[in-house]
């Protein structure tokens, strides 16, 4: 995940000759503004006109990357096979073609713009459209997305789906104590699902997994078991979140009568 500070001098003028091979009545107009829409890139130009998702194409953008302003092409826009709502974008460092992601689980580089700020404690801060940053489906916030947990939408209730998301984030990464630590390992394997039925169990899944723990926004509810334990132990873990002693088990029904979202199942 790259940190995105834009609009930019820079990255308006980039854009803007981009868009100039995509319409020749766009190297007339001036980027106005440029925002996140779900995982889409949308441009209004001076003019009012708007550019959006895929036909945003081998546009050229400058982003604030570890201080410093990179040009970034997109190479190409793709809907995520598994999940049609979601836009995979093949970012390339202009000039290089280096990607500017690192491979996800199917070894793709590719990414997406998504409204929000990074914060100290893992948080992902919900801000306006204008304010995005690059996320790599290779990271726990890529691969929420992916996995239907889409920060933007509600619930079929109205409540919020970045609740979910939040709670996926915590769970891939093994953030028991919901303060930015992770305790996985890159490469393992989880079963998860939720009440909703966005993500379901697997029932064919290894019959060596066992039940983890429970999520919600704020990190785990509560835990039977560390993902590997070689990173941190059930009673080091107790020790280091003591709220996490407060219930003596832990098993899906008692996760769920307190407040959790997700569920999962590990080696």
């Amino acid at each position: 995940m790259l940190p995105i500070h834009h609009p930019t001098a820079a990255g308006v003028v980039g854009l803007a000759l981009a868009l100039g091979w995509l319409a020749p009545a766009a190297a007339q107009q001036s980027v106005a503004k440029v925002e996140a829409a779900g995982t889409a890139f949308r441009v209004t130009l001076s003019d009012g006109t708007i550019r959006q998702g895929a036909e945003l194409a081998g546009a050229v953008l400058v982003f604030n990357i570890d201080g410093k302003p990179v040009r970034v092409r997109i190479s190409t826009i793709t809907p995520d096979p598994n999940n049609k709502a979601v836009l995979l974008h093949d970012f390339r460092i202009d000039g290089t073609d280096a990607p500017v992601c690192g491979p996800n689980p199917e070894g793709n580089h590719v990414g997406f713009p998504l409204a929000g700020r990074s914060a100290p404690g893992g948080h992902f801060l919900e801000t306006n459209a204008d304010v995005f940053e690059l996320i790599c489906t290779s990271g726990a916030l890529g691969k929420c997305v992916r996995f239907g947990y889409h920060p933007w939408e509600k619930a079929p209730d109205g409540k919020p789906m970045r609740d979910y998301f939040d709670a996926c984030v915590r769970m891939v990464r093994a953030d028991y104590c919901g303060d930015g630590h992770s305790w996985t390992r890159d490469g393992t394997a989880i079963d998860m699902w939720d009440d909703r039925g966005i993500q379901k169990q697997d029932t064919q899944a290894d019959p060596t997994f066992s039940f983890e723990a429970g999520w919600k926004p704020a990190g785990a509810v509560c835990v039977a078991r560390t993902r590997i334990p070689e990173n941190i132990t059930l009673d080091k873990l107790k020790a280091t979140c003591p709220w996490l002693a407060s219930m003596p088990s832990c098993t899906e029904a008692l996760a769920r009568a307190g407040g959790a979202l997700l569920f999962n199942r590990s080696r």
